[in-house]
This record gives C-alpha cells, sequence and structure tokens, in this order.
C-alpha cells in the first residue's frame, strides 16, 4: 500500500519518467522476452498513476500525459526495429531512421494516452474503476486496430501468443477479446491499492486465478479430439534466406530463383499433391519470365502447385503501368506450368508500400521511398479464396496477417491459410518473432491450419489450434515438409467476428457504472 501510495501521488516529470518506464517494461511480456508478470507491472503501475491524475488541477489532461508516455515506452520497446529497415538502403534513408524510431511510437502512444483520459473522466474506486479502465483500453486497442488503415501491432493479447495453450480463448472472441482479458488481468492488482477498504491482495488474487482459469481452458481445448489430415495433400515451405540488400536487387534475381528451387526438388508418392510455397517477392513478374516459368515445368515434381510471392504489372485505364504486391498460383498445364491466378494484396503498408500523400512527398524528394514506381504498390479489391489442385486457400501477404478477421470473406471459408512474408528488412530483431505470434492468432480465430514462408525466418506450419509444428528459424535457408493440418468446424470467432467482445467490453462498463451507484448509495 505505502509503494502503491508513492506511485500515485509521484509528481512533475518523474510522474512521466516512471509512466515510461512502466511502458516499456509492459513490453517486455511480449516475443522474444515473454516476461509476462511485466505486463501486470506496467498495467498496474499505469491505473495507479491515472489514480495520482485526481489531485491535479486538469486531471483528465494529466491522466492523457501518463497515457501517452505510458504508450510511447510500451511502443518504442515494442517495433524499435521498424527503424532498421530503414538501413538497408542507408545511403538513401538511414537518415531516417531516428525518425521513424521516434514518431512511430509517438504516434500511437496517442490512443493509450486517449485510454487513460477517458478513464480518467469517469474514474472510482476499487473493482469499478479496473472494470471502465479495461472496456475502454481494449475499445481503444480496437480502434488502434483500425483508424488511418489500421496497426493492430502488440495488442496487449499478444502475450498469451507464445504459446498455443494461451491463446486457445481467442477461438471465441479473438485478438481483442484476449487482449481485453489480459488487460483486465494485468490491472487487477490495482483493484485494492487505493486506500477504499478492498483488501489490497484481493486484485493478485483474480489475476492468478483469471490466467490459471485461461491456461485450463486452453489445455482442455488442446486434448480435444480433433480430425485427422490426409496423408496425401503435402505442403513444402520454403525459406531461401536471402539478404534483404540481394533481395531487392534485380542483378540477384536468377541466383535468389535458384535458391528456391534447390528446396522445391523432390518427388512424392504417385497418389500425393504437393503444395510448394515461396515467401512475399519470391519470384518477381514471373508472369512475364517465361524462362522461369519454363525451368519450373522441367524441374518441379509432377502433381505439385507453386503458390508463390511475386510483383505484376499491369496497364491502368489512362495508359500508366500499376504494379501489384500479389501471390501467384503455378500450375501444370498442356502447355507446360502457367500462372493461372493472383492474388493481389489489398491492404498495403503506408509509406513502405504506397504513399498516402504523394503529391507532397514527391514535392519534398521523397517519392522514392516506395519500390516499383514513385506512386508505389496499387491495392487489390479484398481478401479472396484462391482454389489449386483442388484445394481451397486463403492467401495473405506479410503485414496482412497482423489483422484480425481479415484472413477470408466471410462466406468463403477455406481449407487452409498460406501467409508469404519477407521479414529480412527487420533484421534478427523481436519483430519477426512478433509477427509470427500475430500470424499464429489468426489460426486459432478460424481453426485453419497455416503454412507461412518467410524469406529468411521465422517459416513455419502451424495447425488449426495455433500449434507450431514446425519452423524455421531466422537466417537459416530451408524446407518443412509434412502432410497439411486438418482444419476444424468453424469457430465461434469465425461465425461472430468482434461480437462476442464487444458484448465484453459493454459488460464490463456496465458493471462499473452498476458499482458507482452502489458505491453512492452506501455513502
Amino acid at each position: 500500500m505505502r509503494a502503491a501510495a508513492k506511485v500515485r501521488t509521484v509528481t512533475g516529470w518523474r510522474r512521466w519518467l516512471m509512466a515510461f518506464l512502466a511502458g516499456a517494461s509492459a513490453a517486455t511480456a511480449l516475443a522474444p522476452f515473454y516476461l509476462l508478470p511485466m505486463m501486470a507491472a506496467g498495467v498496474t503501475v499505469l491505473v495507479l498513476l491515472i489514480d495520482g491524475a485526481d489531485a491535479h488541477e486538469k486531471p483528465i489532461r494529466s491522466a492523457f500525459a501518463v497515457g501517452w508516455f505510458w504508450g510511447f515506452g510500451y511502443f518504442l520497446a515494442g517495433v524499435y526495429w521498424m527503424a532498421l529497415s530503414f538501413f538497408v538502403q542507408a545511403d538513401q534513408f538511414a537518415w531516417m531512421a531516428p525518425f521513424a524510431m521516434m514518431g512511430m511510437p509517438a504516434f500511437l502512444a496517442l490512443f493509450t494516452g486517449a485510454a487513460a483520459a477517458i478513464s480518467s473522466a469517469f474514474w472510482e474506486t476499487g473493482w469499478a474503476r479496473i472494470a471502465f479502465f479495461t472496456a475502454v483500453f481494449a475499445l481503444v486497442e480496437y480502434a488502434r486496430g483500425h483508424v488511418l488503415t489500421g496497426l493492430p501491432w502488440n495488442l496487449t493479447g499478444q502475450l498469451f501468443a507464445g504459446s498455443a495453450v494461451g491463446s486457445q480463448t481467442a477461438a471465441w472472441y479473438g485478438a481483442y477479446g484476449l487482449s481485453l482479458v489480459a488487460t483486465f488481468l494485468a490491472a487487477a492488482p490495482a483493484a485494492g491499492l487505493k486506500g477504499d477498504g478492498a483488501k489490497p491482495l484481493s486484485g493478485l488474487y483474480v489475476m492468478l486465478g483469471g490466467a490459471a482459469l485461461l491456461y485450463g481452458v486452453g489445455a482442455i481445448r488442446l486434448a480435444l479430439p480433433e480430425p485427422q489430415s490426409d496423408a496425401r495433400e503435402i505442403v513444402r515451405i520454403v525459406q531461401p534466406n536471402i539478404p534483404q540488400r540481394e533481395k531487392i536487387d534485380w542483378s540477384f534475381w536468377a541466383k535468389n530463383f535458384e535458391r528456391q528451387m534447390e528446396h522445391s526438388r523432390g518427388a512424392i508418392p504417385p497418389d500425393a499433391k504437393l503444395f510448394i510455397v515461396w515467401p512475399e517477392n519470391g519470384a518477381p513478374l514471373l508472369a512475364e519470365a517465361q524462362s522461369a516459368l519454363d525451368a519450373l515445368s522441367r524441374e518441379l515434381p509432377e502433381n505439385s502447385v507453386l503458390i508463390v510471392g511475386t510483383v505484376r504489372r499491369e496497364a491502368g485505364n489512362g495508359g500508366e503501368e500499376r504494379w501489384y504486391n500479389s501471390v501467384a498460383v503455378v500450375e501444370e498445364t498442356p502447355r507446360g506450368r502457367e500462372v493461372v491466378s493472383f492474388y493481389d494484396k489489398h491492404h498495403l503498408v503506408p509509406v513502405g508500400e504506397y504513399l498516402p500523400l504523394y503529391g507532397f512527398f514527391k514535392s519534398i524528394g521523397l517519392a522514392a521511398l516506395t519500390p516499383y514506381q514513385d506512386r508505389g504498390f496499387y491495392s487489390g479489391a479484398a481478401p479472396q479464396v484462391l482454389t489449386a489442385g483442388g484445394s481451397a486457400f486463403a492467401p495473405m501477404i506479410c503485414y496482412e496477417a497482423i489483422f484480425p478477421g481479415a484472413s477470408y470473406p466471410r462466406a468463403e471459408r477455406p481449407d487452409w491459410l498460406v501467409v508469404v512474408t519477407n521479414d529480412a528488412w527487420f533484421g534478427d530483431s523481436s519483430g519477426p518473432r512478433q509477427h509470427l505470434d500475430m500470424a499464429r492468432l489468426r489460426s486459432v480465430e478460424t481453426g485453419l491450419p497455416m503454412a507461412r514462408s518467410a524469406n529468411t525466418g521465422v517459416s513455419a506450419l502451424i495447425d488449426a489450434k495455433g500449434r507450431i509444428l514446425s519452423r524455421i528459424p531466422l537466417y537459416q535457408a530451408g524446407k518443412i515438409e509434412a502432410p497439411i493440418p486438418a482444419k476444424l468446424p468453424p469457430t465461434l470467432y469465425d461465425r461472430l467476428g468482434d461480437g462476442l467482445f464487444f458484448v465484453m467490453a459493454a459488460a464490463l462498463i456496465l458493471l462499473s457504472f452498476q458499482q458507482k451507484l452502489v458505491a453512492r448509495d452506501k455513502r
């Protein structure tokens, strides 16, 4: 209680520093560290600092400030690796790295600042404030995943994604619901630390009991029987381990193609169907490269399908060339292997793949930030389901795998998910590991297995409950070959989307106001 009182009453720059350090500490609960208690410590400190905002002349502004500094620490520690991409072409873009490293966390921290400010405006005591804070924080995270195309990176629930057992309940309420649960459990220790008559350790017991229940339910779900996979449908996931400087240099394209071919050859049983998966942009302009298609015809095993990241171009209405970041499906035809279908990435990365304010950036000489002509890529229309070799799959390219509920059209549930990505931009950092955790949540949410091919890690075969059956670490070349795991029946999240999450958030808000009324009646 004394320590809690000191946190609440700290003032000046020490208050902001404490919030910053608490947020940075909370980020260590995520990949690659998984120090789960640090999320509870960080969020509890944030709640206590919001408690202390009442003593300030402008409490809502004070709460926003501590929320912003908390978020700045959290995102600086969590997404620092984004700046590493600017060093791949250091001669052009290294000067921008400090701006990216500081600017992105500063922007994302506006959301945690808003959550703290809104919470402070309706602040109460005991469990009422924990319930309201949890609901608001979770709803603001949902907003962060959608505003300005959205960036749901490192949601608090991501701390459970490091293990399949901790993430199983996402099959009911998705990643946002899992974040609501994580935030509630992390904030619970603060429930009895305001000197309002609540037992000081009650919140700690709730946190420990809730975590035990979450993991217990996960263990039970993992132990339930599930369909058997069809051993005749085999996936071969290729990780070529190409350095990013060589990946973007056209003079290395032929060498890079051969690196992937090395891991793609090899016969299969005569009654089997093989799906070979190459990473994002594994074969640029493949549809225009007849020599590459001829090599695929000669060297890939019979009865195999290649699913490969590519770049394609087409003529626009005005005669200009339009470039797309795509997935191509290459199948056998009477004329040899041909590209039979495409999926065009529909959720592009701002600045990295297109310039939202193209005219402005061009005027200041920064149009070259995007690849393949000044304007960058054009976006596809929507998620798709492609069919190849008698199997339906939903392709996702890199960044698209971080968005809950957007893996495929709701009425077209496929048999499996395919993710092609290239995290080599971000080096041996936490970024590729965090990206993998977010991708595996898509399998838990949908009840579908996933084949994930990354240029230099982390490639993985994931079953329909989010268990990683096999993986290739960062900076290793190799392949994963195994039967495609079976899919499960549609999950509750697959049917309802984020509906249950909103019900949970609304219930917490109602509970908070009900507790507030009870407290007033007692007075």
